[in-house]
């Protein structure tokens, strides 16, 4: 089918996530044709370097054949089997044991999604049960962070500090709250680690004692904020928040969504850290992309709680249709071999120590107020005025600009609304796909310099 063919059936029938509906009639869609390694090629025979693994997802990259044949061959044996009943499968068996053996402390037990939004859900409802069946049905208020995000679905959104996500949906509930991101390059307490982690430990507190300690659940976030801006808290602020959770007598939930699976140097964003939460979200590299699939990891003392707890003989009323599905399990099972015994892992923190050096190098750019960067997950803010910090003004549209010339220069990026550029490439990148990426990125930014609306606003 020719690719105007497509874009019209797109505009007419195809509901497109976190965009605006008219806006999108009016450009129409960008029609992805295929992919290899770290490259997409469009509908029109464009070849784009993805510099952001298509939704912080494609951790492995494009094309890997062994993925394929794992997929078809669990399709041809076994294309589902349900986990009601007491009934499993197999893949799904092996990875929630090999998820249990590679994860960091007692996360040893393994709820299966479709994706984070739902895990993020799943989680809530674990908790909220977990407090109920222990004889604390008080303990119902969740906290999480400003600019974080944890899905977008009806109880997710809410725990999300986005403000598109809240807009028009009634988000959030007079239950979830938010205290300040840590954010380094923008903290009233300025740029000082020790500070930083300071101030956010005592806002933890000050939340809970302003809400009563009787009546908190749980902290959520991200080891690194990924959809708010790519925010890189300073070492030991995990740390330093998982124990203040614990010293309050409230759960610490991990949302590994975008961070987990060699993102950010090692499997999970945590171990920088140290760090072993109550509860961890993951997706999107658990199957690199390939399939649907989340997951809730639960600690032995949580899982033992509410086993333990629960009404004798009465189930405890959670489950999807599609959790554990048998094909995305055996493709979890392959992308996780291929974490750790295919060389991606150790590729990815090859690549990211490139990438992060040239990323660096950008940082003297007129338009480059901040860089930002572990592993392969980074974050550039772009500013008008380097000793002011001055974000640009909107009427310069500088995300459009962005997108718009990224794209020319073939090369795909996050360009968020508030001027951050964000990157998640592929942990299969080599050498040369790295020092492409920054070139064509410079190439970018230097073309947003040369609108005379933006080179002005400099002046």
């Amino acid at each position: 089918m020719r690719a105007n063919s497509l874009i019209e059936l797109d505009r007419d029938h195809l509901i497109h996530p976190v965009i605006s509906w008219k806006g999108h009639e009016a450009r129409g869609a960008t029609v992805l044709q295929s992919a290899k390694g770290a490259t997409l090629t469009d509908a029109e025979g464009h070849t784009l370097l993805d510099g952001f693994s298509g939704l912080w997802c494609v951790n492995v990259g494009y094309g890997h054949e062994s993925i394929v044949e794992v997929a078809a061959e669990q399709m041809r044996r076994l294309p589902y089997a349900t986990g009601y009943f007491h009934f499993s499968s197999e893949p799904a068996i092996r990875l929630a044991a090999r998820l249990a053996e590679l994860a960091p402390g007692d996360l040893n037990h393994v709820y299966f999604t479709l994706g984070g939004s739902d895990a993020v859900d799943s989680a809530v409802r674990f908790i909220r049960y977990y407090y109920n069946v222990t004889g604390r049905p008080a303990k119902k208020h969740m906290i999480a962070l400003e600019r974080g995000y944890h899905g977008s679905s009806t109880i997710g959104a809410g725990l999300t500090a986005i403000p598109a996500f809240h807009d028009g949906f009634d988000a959030p509930t007079t239950l979830q709250h938010h205290i300040p991101s840590p954010y380094p390059y923008r903290n009233p307490a300025g740029d000082d680690d020790a500070a930083v982690i300071a101030a956010s430990v005592a806002a933890l507190k000050a939340k809970v004692e302003e809400l009563g300690p009787d009546n908190v659940a749980a902290f959520f976030a991200e080891p690194i904020q990924g959809s708010g801006g790519v925010i890189v808290p300073p070492d030991g602020w995990l740390k330093a928040m998982r124990e203040a959770a614990r010293d309050l007598d409230i759960l610490f939930v991990a949302d590994e969504v975008i961070t987990g699976f060699g993102r950010t140097g090692p499997l999970f964003g945590v171990e920088h850290d140290g760090v072993v939460p109550d509860l961890m979200t993951t997706a999107k590299g658990l199957t690199s992309g390939y399939s649907p699939m989340g997951a809730v990891l639960m600690s032995d003392r949580i899982y033992r709680a509410i086993a333990d707890h629960a009404p004798a003989g009465k189930p405890i009323g959670h489950g999807f249709t599609y959790s554990a599905h048998p094909v995305s399990a055996a493709v979890g099972l392959e992308v996780l071999r291929l974490y750790t015994e295919g060389g991606i892992l150790e590729n990815g923190r090859r690549a990211g120590e490139r990438f992060g050096a040239g990323l660096e190098r950008l940082a003297d750019h007129p338009l480059v107020g901040d860089v930002r960067v572990r592993g392969l997950l980074a974050g550039v803010e772009l500013v008008t005025n380097k000793a002011k910090r001055t974000k640009p003004s909107p009427d310069l549209g500088i995300s459009g600009h962005l997108a718009r010339f990224g794209y020319k220069n073939g090369v795909i990026f996050r360009a968020f609304a508030d001027d951050i550029v964000g990157f998640a490439p592929p942990l299969c990148c080599t050498d040369e796909d790295i020092d492409t990426l920054l070139a064509r990125f410079e190439q970018t930014l230097n073309d947003v310099l040369d609108v005379a609306d933006v080179r002005a606003a400099l002046a």
